[in-house]
């Protein structure tokens, strides 16, 4: 039985969406026969019981302290909660004298240094990146982004030259549902009856609110709304409570997927990130709001090229931002079903499938 073991986090700060993909890999690999575990610090926020209802076994990485990174770390690795050695030296020590047959790391926190300190106990190492800022060692790369023309080119002097990459959203991890989904949603006609709203796992800045109180100005009356909040969501009583004074508008909380949802919904007002793959599988045209500064240029390069509405990062965008943005779209019909088209011809749903081949072809 092949063993595999991830290393990812979630927090208030980095959100969910690092666990929430390699929990997608993880299903579709232990579906094939691997044996998958998480390796994960206890920050505040963390997924540590959810990944564990999955049913994977997950080591707690005790003690998460305040690190000052030297001017060589990763931009990121204050997120790590530890000096990377440490870090290292902890999963090292749960991965054992056998060791894996891969280690699959998430993590914006960890480079080469990281890396090359676990190659003894690791057969081979996939990372999961989006930023392309640091140096990697390891045998598979994944960024399931888009940056148009740019793409292909990012991690060019970032990998060994035997790293295999999967670049773009064709390699996008989605659950197999959102393949299965697509195949059922409603024809689209760019006519807006319906809105979902989800501005990520955490949404600390409350930007669900904000598209809130732009939903219940009088011009967006008829229209029904979705509205989702995820696990670490820091207002949920506030959200409640302007849902309750709008008609036809629901709350969701602890959803499994938003699958459903989307494809009931005509347009979503979301943030970017993980889902941005999701709803364009989907067809789902969206208002975009950038609430990491890491998916700005994801979300420009696909605004640029048609496939988003980008309403600019989450300190920019207003109430008025959105409200206009929602009446343009109401205006425009043809423009959303334009969207939904694109969406779907960039993201197949079968990126899992894909990287699952790749993950238990036999070494050479």
């Amino acid at each position: 039985m092949m063993r595999v073991a991830f290393r990812a986090d979630a927090s208030v700060e980095m959100g969910t969406g690092h666990i929430m993909r390699c929990l997608t890999l993880a299903d579709a690999l232990r579906a094939h026969g691997a044996h998958c575990s998480f390796i994960c610090r206890e920050h505040p926020g963390n997924l540590i019981a959810l990944i564990q209802q999955r049913g994977f076994a997950v080591h707690a990485l005790a003690g998460v302290a305040t690190h000052h990174p030297s001017a060589t770390e990763p931009a990121h690795a204050a997120w790590l909660g530890a000096d990377w050695r440490h870090d290292a030296q902890q999963c090292g020590a749960v991965m054992g004298a056998d060791g894996v047959d891969w280690l699959i790391v998430d993590h914006y926190a960890l480079d080469q240094n990281w890396e090359r300190a676990l190659r003894s106990q690791a057969s081979r190492i996939m990372v999961v990146d989006d930023l392309a800022d640091r140096p990697h060692d390891c045998d598979l790369l994944l960024d399931q982004n888009w940056f148009g023309e740019l793409t292909a080119l990012r991690y060019q002097e970032r990998v060994p030259a035997t790293c295999q990459c999967c670049l773009g959203p064709r390699y996008a991890l989605l659950k197999p549902e959102y393949a299965q989904w697509r195949q059922q949603r409603k024809r689209v006609d760019g006519v807006v009856r319906r809105v979902l709203v989800f501005l990520g796992g955490s949404d600390p800045s409350n930007q669900t609110l904000k598209a809130l109180h732009a939903l219940m100005q009088p011009d967006f009356a008829e229209l029904a709304v979705d509205v989702v909040l995820g696990p670490n969501h820091p207002d949920v009583s506030g959200v409640k409570a302007a849902a309750a004074s709008r008609a036809n508008t629901i709350v969701h909380q602890a959803l499994p997927s938003l699958a459903a949802l989307m494809v009931s919904a005509d347009l979503m007002i979301g943030a970017g990130g993980s889902t941005t793959w999701e709803r364009m599988c989907l067809g789902l045209p969206a208002l975009v709001v950038s609430i990491a500064d890491n998916q700005t240029p994801i979300n420009t390069a696909l605004a640029h090229d048609g496939y988003i509405q980008y309403l600019g990062e989450m300190s920019q965008v207003t109430t008025e931002t959105i409200s206009d943005a929602l009446r343009w779209s109401l205006r425009h019909p043809e423009a959303l079903l334009r969207q939904s088209r694109m969406g779907q011809a960039l993201v197949s749903g079968e990126g899992a499938s894909a990287l699952c081949q790749l993950l238990l072809q036999p070494r050479d």
